[in-house]
């Protein structure tokens, strides 16, 4: 699974990482990917977003469904 269709959900988070952007800004597309919620890191050079990191992780779960009101 390609961490690219995170971006294709409609209902998908974007958020600053503050905590890693030094020299760059970074950023988390939190997206619904197949079955899962997949949290990619990516940054932005000129019109490129570049992806540096993807996975299956709690806390991007846990935002994706604070936001889009989803509970269990």
């Amino acid at each position: 699974v390609s961490a690219q269709y995170a971006f294709l959900d409609p209902r998908r988070v974007i958020a600053e990482d503050r905590s890693h952007s030094q020299e760059e800004k970074r950023f988390y597309c939190i997206g619904r990917v197949g079955e899962g919620i997949m949290t990619v890191r990516f940054t932005y050079r000129g019109n490129i977003i570049r992806i540096y990191g993807a996975g299956y992780w709690r806390k991007g779960r846990k935002i994706y469904e604070e936001k889009n009101k989803i509970y269990r």
